[in-house]
């Protein structure tokens, strides 16, 4: 299983975040969310500060470019082994920081990557 960490988690069921929450919960990965607000999704807490993670796999995002900025030396900090840039997260900037850090990344779907068994 591979430990995830979702930035920009949400408590609204409507939000995409939210519900990949809920399907790594599913499938047995264990989750980790920072949010804007603190809550539950799934019995995963959210919380609202950059804590010091280990072991972390992957890290899926959930935030316009214009709002990674304040993540980009956090992420890298965490080695995870990706990380996934959700549609309308796609970041330039932020790939080339990855790069030269030798962290993967992708632009893809993490909630198609679930449900078609490729995460």
């Amino acid at each position: 299983m591979k430990k995830t960490l979702v930035i920009g988690a949400s408590l609204n069921p409507l939000r995409y975040s939210y519900k990949v929450i809920y399907k790594l919960v599913n499938k047995g990965h264990p989750v980790l969310a920072i949010g804007s607000i603190i809550g539950d999704v799934a019995g995963v807490e959210i919380i609202t500060n950059n804590k010091s993670f280990e072991n972390i796999n992957t890290v899926t995002l959930y935030l316009n470019p214009k709002r990674q900025i304040v993540f980009y030396n956090y992420i890298v900090s965490l080695k995870p082994k990706r990380v996934l840039f959700n549609p309308g997260t796609e970041n330039l900037e932020f790939y080339t920081i990855l790069n030269e850090n030798n962290i993967e990344y992708e632009e893809v779907c993490t909630l198609v990557l679930l449900s078609t068994n490729q995460y």
